[in-house]
């Protein structure tokens, strides 16, 4: 990260896969979501890559937002067993924002129906965002396109920057 990029810009990127944390697949979507987050100014700081454990995501999620003001996650989302990432971001965070998901469901909707089984949230704990997106890379990346312009204004309010002009 350059000293040129505000602290309020700074975001990790934590993918939850069973199949990347074990080494049985590459990991496409962190770093496609890394990529587009770097084009729209944060400093990405970190990655990881944890396992569908609900435990896992709570502590990386927890460790992040130390680091980083932004904590986008990719992954685990869907209806399937595992998909726990919605869970343990609500255990981490304070308060949600709904409007956010329902942003990136309403605009992957029209792409695909299938954008309505997402139970990706986002959330605030402290001064950070926490954001679910979903694990394909499409799915993903069109996904943070859909609330980008958004994240900073959000990430200003929780540094007191309450002002309207």
């Amino acid at each position: 990260m350059s000293s040129s990029t505000p602290e309020a810009l700074t975001a990790a990127v934590l993918t939850v896969s069973d199949s990347c944390a074990r080494g049985d697949r590459t990991d496409v979507s962190g770093p496609a979501v890394a990529e587009l987050l770097r084009q729209r100014n944060f400093g990405v700081v970190g990655s990881e890559i944890v396992p569908d454990e609900q435990v896992a995501i709570q502590k990386a999620i927890l460790y992040w937002v130390r680091e980083a003001r932004l904590v986008v996650t990719t992954g685990g989302t869907g209806v399937a067993e595992r998909d726990v990432t919605p869970e343990a971001t609500r255990a981490t965070c304070e308060r949600l924002i709904d409007g956010v998901a329902e942003r990136m469901r309403f605009e992957g909707a029209k792409k695909t129906p299938l954008a309505a089984l997402s139970r990706g949230v986002c959330g605030v704990r402290g001064r950070s965002v926490i954001l679910n997106l979903p694990g394909s890379p499409n799915g993903a990346v069109e996904s943070l396109q859909a609330v980008i312009d958004v994240l900073p204004h959000a990430l200003q309010l929780l540094s007191g920057n309450t002002r309207h002009t």
